[in-house]
């Protein structure tokens, strides 16, 4: 009965050659997974490049001399180069904004009076060429002609005055010497020879102040440039224009301009503005001629927003204008990358 027993108690050994195989395929599955765990480590190194050397031991490339020679020289060893991300590059041709506004002249003159005065003449039409000093209004000088006419013969007058009172002087001075005449009475007519002399330059005053007036009646033009509008007709009274107020009928004359002193007027919006700086280089193309295109310059930066639009006004200068630039139609400006 115990050799029963110890029987039942003894191992067979087919169970135990099972048991092992078993223990052999865990080791191996285990090994494996092990051995793809760590290639997959090594493959997702986050930086450095990684050398693959003889068994596939990875090492470090700045522990090794690797680089093109190493790449070349050597056999069973494989180079592979980390990837960099690609740098974005911008030219300088290239625009960082892309807005439209209107091309204005830079200077837009209006001729008015200096005095209230009816036109005589008016020897320009709305488009007509202006140059420089040109006469291009005449007012009627009628009245200063009588006043000259009138201060003239005045100036004559008091001249006549003045000699009259300095030869008195002299005869009283003399016989003041000989103490016949008293001091009292060479010092009057010493008196009356000064009020003599103010007198004609009070009158020479009023004369030039006359020819001033007869100037100003000969209306010129301050530059070169083109009739924008005639806003008068001949004996059409005319008042000067009122400081600060806007223009009301009669108050101007005509308005001229400089056809080659153009620029672009743009609201910008306030979130754009970090991509608008002074000496911005610039391409403008009307949008009546979107297929010509002339440099520009950001020239002009208002200090001061429009809070009720949320705009700042930007002034870009056209540096080469010619016919095809029309004022008040707009156009298109790229604000370019390049800076200035």
């Amino acid at each position: 009965m115990n050799q029963d027993k110890l029987a039942s108690l003894k191992i067979n050994p087919a169970a135990k050659r099972r048991s092992r195989g078993t223990l052999y395929t865990i080791l191996i599955g285990v090994a494996v997974i092990t051995v793809v765990a760590l290639y997959q480590t090594q493959f997702w190194k986050p930086e450095g490049e990684r050398v693959f050397r003889g068994a596939g031991k990875p090492t470090d490339a700045s522990a090794s001399n690797s680089g093109p020679a190493a790449a070349r020289s050597g056999t069973g060893t494989a180079v592979s180069a980390s990837v960099r991300p690609a740098t974005s590059t911008t030219n300088a041709t290239d625009p960082v904004l892309i807005v439209s506004g209107y091309i204005i002249n830079r200077e837009r003159i209006e001729l008015s009076p200096r005095f209230m005065g009816v036109v005589k003449w008016i020897g320009v039409r709305k488009g007509d060429i202006v140059t420089n000093d040109q006469v291009v209004v005449l007012l009627d000088d009628a009245e200063y002609r009588a006043r000259l006419a009138e201060q003239t013969a005045r100036l004559e007058s008091a001249r006549i005055n003045l000699e009259k009172a300095e030869l008195a002087h002299r005869r009283i001075r003399q016989l003041a010497a000989q103490r016949i005449e008293s001091e009292q009475l060479e010092d009057d007519a010493r008196l009356a020879v000064e009020a003599a002399r103010a007198m004609v330059r009070e009158v020479e005053g009023q004369i030039a102040l006359t020819k001033t007036y007869l100037d100003w009646c000969v209306i010129r033009s301050p530059i070169n440039g083109v009739v924008l509008e005639k806003m008068v007709d001949p004996n059409e009274l005319v008042t000067p224009q009122s400081f600060g107020g806007t223009r009301g009928p009669s108050t101007a004359l005509i308005s001229v301009a400089d056809p080659k002193d153009l620029q672009v007027e743009i609201d910008l919006n306030e979130t754009d503005v970090s991509k608008v700086f002074l000496g911005q280089k610039c391409r403008v193309s009307p949008e009546a001629y979107l297929d010509r295109d002339y440099e520009g310059v950001v020239a002009e930066i208002a200090p001061e927003a429009s809070r009720q639009k949320g705009t700042l006004q930007i002034k870009v200068q056209i540096l080469n204008p010619d016919k095809f630039l029309t004022p008040e139609l707009s156009a298109k400006v790229e604000f370019l990358a390049g800076g200035s």
